[in-house]
């Protein structure tokens, strides 16, 4: 079935797809009578029968139950080549909220202001079409890309913040123990984090956490941890 997001709430019985939305229809080949789900910037779906091309007829509405009852905050550092477009596709897969890039004091990768303007559209595009593919209720934000200092500050929002370290740190069953509802996750570049940054994150309510006794790869390691959380979280039930 396709699914779209509204960029509106939908009031008619009557939807008409335009945009990108259109081509993409346009590329599924949709025909009169298939069934398509539309989603609202609230997370009302509507349950929609193609009419003709890009118009859709409402035809029942309820809440989305795709969403993981957890709102996690995954604040990345920016990884070599396009590894961070993967990132962003599987970790909306998986249920990430938001994506706040950052750029540590170990990143490779520094893109000057038009380059990460230009990226975080691209990123943005990934984030829409996963959460398409995965039939989310909601599209996750990618945000701007911040410093290392912006983001541990951002942190005291999170009722948790679960920053994997690769010298090792406290099992994430034990940090949510108190079933939080809000979660901040940190992940680092191929070279890891510098101790003075483990130290602000400390500082700003951060607790760190291991991934086990196995180094994992900048792409892997955001996957796994939001994986843990979302078992940890009972949102792979």
């Amino acid at each position: 079935m396709a699914w779209f997001f509204s960029n509106e709430e939908i009031h008619s019985d009557v939807y008409v797809l335009s945009g990108d939305d259109l081509r993409h229809a346009k590329v599924l080949r949709l025909r009169a009578g298939e069934p398509v789900t539309v989603v609202t910037p609230r997370g009302e779906q509507c349950a929609c029968v193609c009419e003709s091309e890009g118009v859709l007829r409402v035809t029942e509405r309820c809440a989305c139950q795709n969403e993981p009852d957890v709102f996690v905050t995954l604040y990345q550092a920016l990884p070599k080549g396009d590894k961070m477009d993967y990132i962003i596709q599987k970790c909306v897969e998986l249920g990430v909220s938001r994506i706040v890039p950052m750029i540590t004091s170990r990143c490779v990768s520094r893109p000057d202001g038009k380059a990460l303007r230009s990226k975080r559209e691209r990123w943005q595009k990934i984030a829409l079409q996963a959460a398409m593919q995965s039939r989310r209720g909601r599209v996750p934000e990618v945000c701007a890309c911040v410093t290392f200092a912006e983001a541990a500050e951002l942190t005291r929002e999170n009722e948790a913040t679960v920053f994997f370290y690769e010298l090792g740190g406290e099992p994430v069953r034990d940090i949510l123990s108190g079933k939080p509802k809000t979660i901040g996750v940190f992940i680092g570049s191929e070279g890891g984090f510098a101790p003075e940054e483990v130290d602000l994150a400390v500082k700003n309510g951060g607790k760190t956490a291991t991934l086990g006794r196995r180094i994992l790869r900048a792409e892997t390691a955001p996957l796994a941890a939001l994986s843990i959380i979302m078992y940890q979280t009972g949102n792979f039930d």
